[in-house]
């Protein structure tokens, strides 16, 4: 009896802020009136099933500054133990590696993680409340029918529709500040689909979103104040912690194979705990406006995009050098370890996808052709079933294993026009892709050496990273035990490996768990490039076999592993990190000769095709009307990594004086000493300008 007294003592708080809620909001439709009535019937049916009272057994508590602290299974929250230690700020917590929300009680001795705005965790559980605050501010104020709620890495949404739109984005944010202030307390439920299905009976469009994005037998449903909606992890304990919203959006919303969608709408947004993280929001987005790769790649004359071909690049002279300067880091990294390229179509009959399975379930995400005959061909949206098809072409042995197969086709994925957006997303790319076919002993060595291979490369461009064991999801395909092996197999080989690494619960692919690393660029945001994918279904779609020791058949292990990912989206992400002042060794623009007076032109052409025959991109300039400082900060603009001026004293010494972007005096030398420098430079793949 105390611990269910002790629950509704804590609730106190909470029913009077609903309660003030339903004071302040003066009418409800009889559609939200219902949805409001079935959720609390769910809830307290799910109360008197579940019949768990809290055990009040003492925790140990292990917080990340090996602080200890005691509490009570049950009773004791996040929230209670961040008040106890007077931390301020936090937001969502982290409870042996796994999100959980600050209200949520402790069951067990653990290890407590607490975070706060400044995290990316924390900063989408912010969001993600703060979508529900919007959802319902558009339901109780401005009588819209909400379908999809939800958070991104660059804010929030709410996918809605309606007939009255007399009102303006700082209408919308002020109601929702003014909701927020309210500190309406947010409650969750766990529901099957038939719970779904009578609690959004009225909300077809809702409901059918829910079911597509289902990846397990239940979904999370919240309720704030009057808004019932779906979320999609960890929300904060109550609204209160959110001081100021930005409405930033109001846009039509496109999507796949829904004819009703024509009128969806969706507002979208940000929110912060306080003023002084708007501000820094905004620093923030100003410096990611002056780095936008879209910027860059038009100043710098490196790629342009075309309606002949929408979602593919046309990269220019100069993009065209990056591009395949990335390409040939990676090449020359596979001469070292092991990898050999092969080269395959990109025209498949539907034979093929319709054997590995991706017909079934990707097919509508394929560009198809149809040729004499009726006959349909797709256009490969990735290369693994096309090595499987070349694994199986003889009989393999265990001596050949592991093979490690590259390809660096083209690839097409039909990608909604809405959702396209420069090179992060595109419909025409290419992937550092690899496959690896080893037998399973040999499945960690291969693990640790593939994280080797993110890491070498990630440190030459200066990127932090970390990695996400990412496990079983439901439903998925195979033995629940050999699942489990190879869960243990990863981790075993994450432990090896040494860098920080958490676990992601239930975000492996449907056909095998992986380990997706997550790099963060010079503005802290955080992008997933680099992946290593375990696949036990295509081997035995395709039936692929080796010859053991043994002289038995048995079954290899297959590896997707790309550490680029695609070349679009890395190079975008390198052109905003860098701040479109790329390293020399890929620089579009390294050298810049300047002569000075019309006698030492010349000679500026001769040091130009000097360094151009090196392997450098050279250029001289032959602007005749400017002055000497104007070529100077021009080519600084330009982003060229060196400018060498050139006179009379230069040409009759053989030397060139040399400066860096950064207009540093790096001083007179010869020519042959500052190629031997830039070349050794260059090659050493340096992200310094000194040499």
């Amino acid at each position: 009896m105390v611990p269910r007294l002790l629950r509704l003592v804590a609730c106190r708080p909470a029913v009077r802020s609903t309660l003030r809620c339903e004071r302040r909001y003066s009418q409800l439709s009889p559609e939200l009136s219902e949805r409001l009535q079935i959720f609390e019937s769910l809830r307290e049916k799910r109360h008197s099933e579940q019949r768990i009272e809290a055990s009040e057994k003492s925790l140990c508590i292990r917080l990340s500054d090996r602080q200890t602290v005691k509490g009570r299974a049950g009773v004791t929250t996040p929230l209670s133990v961040a008040q106890n230690i007077r931390v301020k700020g936090a937001l969502v917590s982290k409870v042996n590696g796994e999100l959980w929300e600050l209200g949520k009680p402790l069951e067990a001795d653990c290890e407590l993680q607490l975070l706060g705005f400044d995290t990316a965790e924390g900063k989408q559980a912010a969001w993600r409340t703060a979508s529900c605050v919007l959802g319902g501010v558009m339901e109780s104020f401005f009588g819209a029918s909400v379908f999809r709620e939800g958070a991104s890495q660059l804010g929030f949404y709410c996918d809605h529709q309606q007939n009255n739109s007399d009102w303006s984005l700082k209408d919308v944010e002020e109601k929702c500040e003014e909701a927020a202030a309210l500190k309406l307390p947010l409650s969750v439920l766990e529901l099957n689909l038939a719970e779904l299905q009578e609690l959004f009976q009225c909300n077809q469009m809702r409901l059918q979103f829910v079911k597509e994005q289902m990846n397990g037998p239940t979904v999370t449903v919240y309720r704030c104040g009057h808004s019932v909606g779906v979320c999609t992890g960890p929300l904060l304990p109550h609204t209160g912690l959110l001081k100021v919203f930005k409405i930033l959006q109001h846009s039509p919303v496109t999507l796949a194979n829904q004819a009703d969608s024509a009128c969806l709408m969706r507002l979208s947004g940000v929110a912060f705990p306080g003023e002084k993280d708007r501000q820094e929001w905004e620093t923030q987005q100003e410096e990611a406006r002056r780095r936008d790769h879209r910027r860059i790649g038009t100043d710098q004359d490196l790629f342009f995009f075309n309606d002949v071909s929408p979602g593919s690049c046309f990269f220019l002279p100069k993009g065209a050098h990056i591009y395949n300067k990335l390409k040939d880091f990676i090449k020359s990294e596979y001469q070292r370890r092991g990898f050999t390229e092969v080269v395959t179509p990109t025209l498949y009959s539907t034979e093929l996808w319709e054997r590995s399975g991706h017909w079934e379930h990707y097919s509508e995400n394929m560009f198809t052709v149809t040729s004499e005959g009726s006959q349909t061909y797709a256009l490969k949206p990735m290369n693994c079933p096309a090595h499987c098809l070349m694994f199986e072409q003889r009989v393999r042995s265990w001596r050949e294993l592991p093979l490690r197969w590259a390809d660096f086709g083209a690839l097409h994925r039909n990608e909604l026009s809405g959702a396209l957006g420069g090179l992060t997303r595109v419909r025409r790319f290419c992937q550092d892709d690899a496959h690896i076919f080893c037998m399973p002993e040999q499945l960690e060595e291969e693990i640790v050496s593939c994280l080797e291979f993110v890491r070498s490369v990630y440190r030459v461009f200066g990127f932090s990273f970390h990695c996400l064991l990412s496990t079983r999801p439901t439903p998925c395909l195979g033995d629940p035990e050999q699942w489990d092996r190879a869960e243990q197999q990863l981790q075993r080989s994450l432990q090896q490996f040494g860098e920080h690494w958490e676990l992601n619960p239930g975000d492996g692919a449907f056909y095998g768990p992986k380990i997706d690393i997550q790099i963060k660029d010079a503005l802290n945001r955080q992008h997933q490039c680099a992946t290593i994918q375990l696949d036990f279904q295509l081997p035995i779609r395709f039936d692929l076999q080796y010859v053991g020791r043994d002289g038995q058949k048995h079954r290899p292990v297959m590896i997707h592993r790309a550490v680029l990912g695609s070349l679009e989206r890395m190079l975008a992400i390198l052109a905003e990190n860098f701040g479109g002042k790329w390293p020399l060794w890929l620089s579009p623009a390294q050298i810049m000769v300047i002569p000075v007076g019309g006698n030492c032109e010349s000679y500026a052409k001769k040091v130009v095709l000097m360094f151009r025959e090196a392997g450098f991109m050279a250029d001289v300039s032959d602007d005749q009307g400017s002055t000497l400082n104007k070529k100077i900060r021009s080519a600084q603009l330009a982003q060229y990594n060196y400018i060498f001026v050139v006179g009379d004293q230069e040409v009759e010494s053989g030397t060139v004086n040399v400066r860096s972007r950064r207009g540093k005096q790096l001083g007179r030398r010869t020519t042959e000493e500052v190629l031997t420098s830039l070349t050794r430079l260059r090659d050493s793949r340096s992200n310094t300008d000194e040499f």
